[in-house]
């Protein structure tokens, strides 16, 4: 073997050093192992030439390119940046190499879990993938061993890899058009000499440019002449060498004649590419222009698909809600329907209407209506539902909404978008409000007063809106389920009142361009009958669509923990640190965390002294002892009942799993650390800690000379604290690491400082893990023992947060 006994990344210099040295190997694509660009930028930068796989010994290939496949569809880093010719997969003895078209299909599979972990082998994901790969590999694979075959290798290199970039043409199909069009944005629409915000105000955007250059061929000619199809579906053609936008798009006696500034630019980006796109994905691309919108243009304009499936699971429970003949009885508007994909399945047209934001999607709808689209051309229209009023709705569906008995039969059948005026990023100071999302209509005004802060989110203002407008109608949509439990949504559910016929929730990373982990429901409402929405029963369904549970929304809750820790913020009295209380939901759960000084966030920081420290560890303990999940991620924490204050165990079991918890934070080098649980003589300490506050805590060793609520007297008892036996062993394992962590330092000819005596938790993960060049921890250390106990540790103290889970129900912390 050529290269034994050595770690990875000693490996991956190596192979770049000895095999890929005219090539940049230093660049780190995603999660990729090891990327080969060419050293020299072109144009228009690099193309990635190999992503490749690195393992150690002797390892399996196909085991290495799932892996290494799992890895690039798990972060779609396909859609980020364009794939390059090969993929690789290599360990101590042997490289491999396989195209990537041969297997990029592979990222397109349907209904395929895409979130588990890629070094997980036993996943049947991973055992899907292999057995894929392997009938792949069979015939496009080329392997080389390093010593046997150093001199093919070689020549592969310089014949395949090397003139990767000399290849053909890259070839535009449903799979790459997105990336191509993100390259294009950076490249050719800065020399497109035209005003973008006039041609926005026709409905006129980039992408109908983009579409336009896709449809010529390599000598720049238009080749959408003789097919009606496409031309009927642009809005912009390609035309002498520049652009043509037709009178009638902009209302305007003339064509509009666009130039290209800089045709040299233009031409050297349209080198790289074969077009027009393969015949058979004209169509796929033309439908899915939507995707080619900018993301926030995208959520507030909800320009996202609805997976087919849950299409048929809404409409069969439609059918449960309205009686197997609702198509007959009942009429149906999809008033935000983008390119109408939520109608399909629907058979009576003539009962069915379509509006859009977009004329582009109405013309799309019409285009699919010639092929066979079970929708009348009169009843899709171009309609913006948040600003326009109803009188520009096409008679028909004027003569239903203004007849109370019509009215009642008329089913609004809606995806409306998701967009929010806030994200993470600005709860973590690190990005802004998005103020015009839900803003930049006359609805939010309009109802700002009646919904509050509900008014925020755009499918709260569409509800809204069909609420008062078209009262007594029947609502079906699918939406975040924040309208039932939101904190936000106090004054939204005081307006909107509206009997629950069913609906059920699933994972909103199945839909198009959606990300995160939480439900989207769909839900189906009787506005003629005026209920308070109390609580809502979901069936649940996974990204399979298999039924795994029910799933219980509760609108009247109890006020939140949040309230209920802030009556324990004492400022005055000894300070032993910070905790952020982030936004009471298990979204946010991830936020919190305990540190000596106050952070950067937008949330309320809790003050640790002496006499809340139970408190503190109950609200930290709640929050953290059970997983988020897309289930459960928008549940409140709630407001307790009083009985927990009795039950001193699961008060106690509270203190063990905050002291070790990941989330502690707390670190000697910033401060006094008051929470190292030991004395200095249970770990064989270096020195005398600056402070024993927790150990003489738990020891039942503190006194006070005032005393001014029901926990005072728990830091003046004389007797310790009783754990549990589950608690017990996260001690001792605790113990255990901290005597090795001061045995370590001991060893050491290190100046023995402050912040190495006292180090907190946190502080010796630090040591034994390490920092990465950008400053954050490292999720490994190569210190065996350090990272059996730390293991150990961890195991132990999961089986604490099971002790403490049920508890959390039992008190009225959640509501099961």
């Amino acid at each position: 073997m050529k290269y034994q006994n050595i770690r990875e990344e000693e490996l991956k210099n190596k192979v770049g050093a000895d095999w890929f040295k005219d090539f940049d190997t230093t660049e780190i694509i995603g999660n990729i192992d090891f990327t080969v660009l060419p050293k020299q930028d072109g144009l228009f930068g690099r193309t990635s030439l190999l992503w490749a796989e690195a393992k150690t010994g002797d390892f399996d290939i196909p085991t290495m390119f799932v892996q290494l496949i799992l890895t690039i569809g798990k972060a779609r880093t396909f859609d980020k940046t364009l794939p390059p010719a090969f993929l690789g997969a290599f360990d101590g003895k042997k490289i491999a190499f396989v195209p990537y078209s041969s297997v990029q299909d592979i990222f397109y599979l349907n209904d395929f879990n895409w979130n588990v972990t890629p070094s997980k082998h036993e996943t049947k994901e991973f055992q899907l993938i292999k057995a894929r790969i392997e009938a792949i590999l069979s015939g496009h694979t080329y392997v080389y061993d390093y010593v046997d075959d150093a001199k093919e290798l070689h020549f592969f290199i310089a014949n395949n890899i090397e003139k990767a970039t000399e290849a053909n043409k890259i070839k535009i199909d449903k799979n790459n058009f997105v990336p191509i069009y993100l390259r294009w944005l950076d490249t050719v629409k800065p020399i497109i000499d035209v005003n973008w915000d006039e041609l926005k105000k026709a409905n006129i955007l980039d992408s109908d440019f983009y579409l336009a250059d896709l449809f010529v061929d390599d000598k720049d000619t238009n080749k959408i002449e003789d097919d009606t199809s496409i031309r009927k579906n642009l809005f912009v053609v390609f035309y002498q060498q520049g652009y043509k936008i037709p009178k009638k798009y902009l209302n305007t006696m003339f064509d509009a004649m666009i130039h290209i500034a800089n045709k040299s630019t233009y031409q050297q980006f349209w080198k790289r590419y074969k077009r027009p796109p393969l015949t058979e994905f004209h169509e796929y691309i033309i439908e899915r222009r939507d995707l080619l919108v900018p993301q926030d243009i995208r959520e507030r304009k909800g320009a996202f698909f609805t997976p087919r499936q849950w299409v048929e699971l809404s409409q069969r429970y439609i059918a449960d809600a309205l009686g197997e003949n609702w198509q007959t009885e009942y009429y149906v508007w999809d008033c935000a329907a983008g390119t109408g994909n939520l109608l399909a399945g629907l058979t009576n047209k003539y009962n069915i209407w379509a509006s859009t934001l977009d004329q582009a999607d109405v013309r799309v709808m019409h285009e699919r209506i010639q092929h066979g689209a079970n929708l009348l051309k009169s009843h899709v229209f171009q309609f913006d539902f948040l600003n326009d009023d109803f009188s520009k709705l096409p008679q028909e569906l004027q003569n239903i909404i203004n007849d109370p008995e019509k009215r009642k039969k008329l089913l609004v059948y809606i995806n409306p978008p998701y967009a929010e005026a806030s994200s993470a990023r600005t709860v973590a100071g690190t990005g802004e409000n998005k103020a015009g999302v839900a803003k930049d209509n006359k609805l939010y005004r309009l109802y700002k007063e009646k919904i509050g802060n509900a008014s925020n989110e755009i499918f709260a203002l569409f509800m809204a809106r069909m609420y008062d407008k078209i009262p007594d109608a029947i609502l079906g949509q699918f939406s975040k389920m924040k309208f039932v439990q939101g904190v936000n949504f106090g004054k939204f559910k005081a307006f909107f009142l509206a009997k629950f016929l069913g609906g059920f929730i699933i994972p909103a990373n199945t839909f198009d361009n959606v990300k995160g982990s939480f439900p989207i429901g769909f839900t189906l409402w009787n506005t003629a009958i005026k209920e308070k929405i109390d609580s809502v029963v979901c069936e649940v369904y996974d990204n399979k669509e298999t039924h795994i549970a029910q799933k219980t929304f509760y609108g009247n809750l109890p006020p939140s923990i949040n309230q209920w820790i802030k009556q324990f913020d004492k400022a005055n009295g000894s300070h032993l640190g910070f905790m952020g209380n982030a936004s009471p939901d298990f979204q946010h759960n991830s936020q919190i965390y305990i540190a000596i000084n106050k952070g950067i966030e937008h949330f309320n920081f809790w003050s640790f002294t002496k006499k809340n420290v139970i408190h503190g560890c109950v609200y930290f303990s709640v929050r953290q002892c059970m997983e988020a999940t897309w289930i459960n991620d928008r549940d409140q924490f709630l407001y307790p009942n009083d009985t927990w204050q009795t039950d001193t165990e699961f008060q106690n079991n509270c203190l063990a799993y905050t002291i070790f918890h990941g989330q502690n934070r707390i670190s000697g080098k910033e401060g006094s650390n008051h929470w190292i649980p030991f004395t200095e003589y249970e770990v064989d300490a270096v020195d005398k800690f600056a402070s024993n506050f927790m150990s003489d805590f738990i020891k039942g060793k503190l006194k006070t000379e005032e005393k001014s609520h029901l926990f005072d007297a728990e830091i003046e008892r004389t007797e310790p604290l009783i754990f549990s036996a589950e608690a017990k062993a996260v001690f001792d394992a605790g113990r255990k690491l901290w005597k090795y962590y001061h045995t370590t330092v001991a060893a050491t000819n290190e100046t023995i400082t402050d912040g190495l005596v006292n180090a907190s938790l946190y502080d010796i993960r630090e040591y034994f893990q390490g920092r990465n060049d950008k400053g954050r921890m490292n999720t490994k250390s190569t210190n065996e023992t350090y990272h059996q106990l730390i293991g150990d540790l961890r195991a132990k103290l999961k089986t604490l947060a099971d002790k403490i889970a049920p508890k959390v129900y039992e008190y009225g912390f959640l509501k099961a």
